[in-house]
């Protein structure tokens, strides 16, 4: 259970559909988030993090459903071993669906999903009512933050909000499987 009031949740929700980039806990780290449909968003994320627009990004979501329009069509043994897997800390890269933005593909026709099992960051994607951007709090190459005070050390008010919460259990930021392949791309 979420232990933000939903008026927070919505203040935030507002943010991001205006455009803001936030930073929220995840399973493993504090995550900086937006709206992936929104250009400009995603791009002042990236010069946030001094990260390639062609590494393409993970989005996280609170329910399968949110995430359908991103994918290209799955096989159903596939589609059951990412339902056992949801909500929890894998995420699954797999073929994109036509008109994907390439800001989330990056250079590649694949695109990073996970149905998040952390409470806040699942209120938030309800909250905004769809799949939000998620990576890492840091720099490029440097240690994710993993409190709030952390994050607003790192990026200050260049930051339009860092909602206030715990990360997850988890020492190292969630494993990511290729659908394709089966392959661990991370542990």
């Amino acid at each position: 259970m979420c232990a933000l009031p939903g008026y927070r949740l919505r203040r935030y929700a507002a943010l991001l559909g205006t455009g803001g980039v936030i930073a929220y806990p995840t399973e493993a780290v504090y995550g900086l988030g937006c709206d992936p449909l929104r250009n400009d968003a995603v791009t002042r994320l990236l010069e946030l993090k001094g990260r390639s627009v062609h590494k393409g990004l993970i989005l996280i979501s609170a329910d399968i459903a949110s995430l359908v329009a991103y994918m290209a069509p799955i096989e159903e043994q596939l589609a059951a071993r990412m339902r056992a897997s949801w909500p929890g800390p894998v995420t699954w890269v797999l073929p994109a669906a036509a008109g994907v933005p390439a800001w989330l593909t990056g250079d590649r026709a694949t695109i990073a999903l996970r149905v998040t099992a952390h409470p806040i960051a699942g209120a938030l994607c309800r909250a905004f009512g769809g799949a939000l951007v998620s990576t890492s709090a840091n720099r490029a190459g440097s240690v994710p933050a993993r409190t709030a005070l952390r994050t607003r050390l790192l990026f200050g008010p260049r930051l339009d909000a860092v909602v206030p919460g715990k990360v997850g259990a988890l020492d190292r930021p969630t494993r990511i499987i290729d659908a394709r392949s089966g392959a661990v791309l991370r542990e």
